[in-house]
């Protein structure tokens, strides 16, 4: 009776997973690479933010980002009301930060579309980020939902929707949502309460409650030039 070889059969078993992480690796650079395109952009949009003890009016915003990771939420009519985590809104800064390991997690579908998901590990055992899960859209090569978990940060959502600017990676709409406890409100703001609360009990209400930010985008100018100033 003929032998078999045990690597030959090793070989054979493994080599389907092998393909498959290659096509998520494969799959993901290309993301990046599309994503990668805009070097800086200024956007103008209208942020609503959704706190369930808090009424925050609806801001107009203008979003600034530059090449790595700079990224600026500016209010033009006072300060928003923004976590910290927001500052990772930019795709960039999630999928280009750093070397990380992709590994394959299946599909699953965003409202009507099929999308695959991926798990990026960091390679840096010190990165912020811990964990981040996306969800893309093989056919349009973007991000249609982000999963992040970081030290600093807690864990946050983000959930695109591409119109327009489709072809640069770039979304029409940003829904960020957060756990209130991972932040505290600027020194000196308050706001009106829903349920007639005082201000000062604001960081007790935070506790195990979740937010949400929505910034509607109406236009980008892309790869125009910002000056450093803007992020001081």
């Amino acid at each position: 009776m003929k032998k078999i070889n045990p690597v030959v059969v090793l070989l054979f078993i493994c080599s389907p997973l092998f393909s498959v992480a290659q096509d998520v690796t494969a799959l993901v650079q290309k993301v990046k690479a599309k994503i990668e395109k805009v070097n800086d952009y200024e956007a103008a949009g209208k942020m609503k933010t959704n706190v369930t003890f808090l009424k925050i009016p609806v801001a107009t915003v203008k979003i600034y980002f530059k090449k790595p990771n700079r990224l600026k939420i500016k209010n033009e009519k006072g300060i928003s009301f923004v976590p910290k985590g927001a500052v990772n809104i930019n795709l960039n800064s999630i999928i280009s930060g750093g070397k990380f390991t992709v590994l394959d997690a299946g599909t699953d579908k965003v409202g009507s579309i099929i999308v695959k998901v991926v798990k990026l590990l960091p390679e840096d055992d010190n990165a912020d980020v811990v964990l981040s899960t996306l969800y893309i859209d093989e056919a349009n090569l973007v991000i249609l939902k982000a999963k992040t978990t970081t030290r600093e940060n807690g864990s946050y959502e983000l959930g695109m929707s591409y119109g327009k600017y489709i072809d640069y990676g770039l979304p029409d709409k940003i829904i960020f949502s957060f756990n209130t406890k991972d932040y505290k409100l600027p020194k000196g703001v308050t706001f009106d309460f829903d349920d007639g609360s005082e201000p000062k009990k604001t960081e007790d209400k935070t506790k195990g409650k979740k937010g949400k930010a929505e910034i509607s985008i109406s236009n980008y100018s892309i790869n125009k030039g910002i000056a450093d100033s803007v992020f001081q």
